[in-house]
């Protein structure tokens, strides 16, 4: 489960909510210039673009969740299960398994429309990266400084590449659905409302907010999709890193995961284990975790772009407490 927003002010953002009921060993990662990468399909790659974001590392290949490009290309996975299916390699086709489109198209590509092309040739494969790391049911959004936002999804009927305007994606059910179901929520508005009911009858509203009344609040993919979409495209927000990072994180804080209130058929507990807002246009990664509120930034500098290796910088997970006496 997991919810992924695009956001613009003077700069563009980018970023997710993590939500599972495990961790997987994530730490923020910055891949450099002409890093190689081999690809299950024999090629080998060498990367043009660094990039940065939150990813296992196993055997000094980075298994991004989501990341962004020194262009501002900008990539994110979410679980996408019973809908995504892989296939196997097909000559004719870029054959690339789940784990290599981020590193693919970050390091070698600027922005999306480089890669629309490219798209209409992708074929997804069912190669994991090895015996103990399986492949990860997902779809993909995709973002970049034009402000263009696309999702990859590959169901058994083969592969779709949908224009995202509403800049957000969650996970079930397809992409389609989602933006379909936006209609059946035409009516809300984060204004004081006015009687429509009836001229019969004199009515009230009792609260703020009730413009929005209807707005879904449970944790289901599907109103996440709603809420998240509603919060972002309402939002009123100044130009400044500080407030546009605030507000991002706001956006997300909206829609995020607390332990015991969603419970998986396996008795585990769904919880927002890491929230991320990428300036995209600077290379900023900023970060909290479900235990540390504080935010915490790391740049791309140009040193890390030109280093031989990777950069790897592990989360900061103790909460941090100013005390003022």
């Amino acid at each position: 489960m997991c919810t992924c927003i695009s956001f613009k002010t003077k700069n563009y953002y980018f970023g997710r909510n993590l939500d599972l009921e495990s961790r997987f060993n994530e730490q923020v990662v910055i891949t450099p210039r002409n890093f190689e990468f081999k690809l299950r399909n024999g090629e080998v790659i060498t990367t043009r673009n660094s990039i940065i974001g939150m990813a296992t590392v196993i055997e000094n290949y980075p298994l991004y969740a989501e990341a962004t490009n020194e262009k501002g290309l900008s990539m994110a996975g979410l679980y996408f299960p019973n809908n995504a299916f892989f296939f196997n390699e097909e000559t004719s086709k870029l054959n690339l398994t789940p784990y290599e489109l981020i590193p693919y198209f970050l390091g070698l590509f600027s922005n999306i429309s480089d890669i629309r092309n490219i798209l209409s040739k992708l074929n997804i494969t069912n190669i994991p990266f090895s015996r103990n790391v399986p492949i990860a049911d997902l779809h993909w959004m995709i973002y970049d400084t034009n402000n263009e936002c696309i999702v990859i999804e590959q169901t058994k009927n083969g592969l779709k590449v949908y224009d995202n305007p509403a800049g957000v994606l969650t996970n079930n059910p397809t992409f389609d659905f989602h933006l379909t179901n936006l209609n059946n929520y035409i009516n809300l508005s984060p204004h004081f409302p006015v009687n429509k009911f009836s001229s019969k009858i004199n009515l009230l509203p009792h609260s703020q907010g009730m413009g929005a009344l209807g707005l879904p609040g449970d944790t289901s993919s599907t109103s996440r999709f709603i809420r998240a979409t509603f919060n972002k495209l309402n939002s009123i927000c100044n130009d400044d890193e500080k407030s546009s990072i605030t507000q991002f994180f706001h956006i997300l804080d909206s829609v995020s995961m607390i332990q015991g209130t969603t419970i998986t058929k396996d008795d585990k507990y769904d919880i927002t284990t890491y929230s991320c807002c990428i300036n995209i246009t600077e290379g900023i990664y900023y970060y909290k975790t479900y235990t540390n509120n504080q935010i915490t930034a790391i740049r791309m500098t140009e040193k890390e772009k030109d280093k031989k290796e990777l950069s790897v910088y592990n989360l900061i997970e103790e909460q941090q407490i100013k005390y003022e006496n």
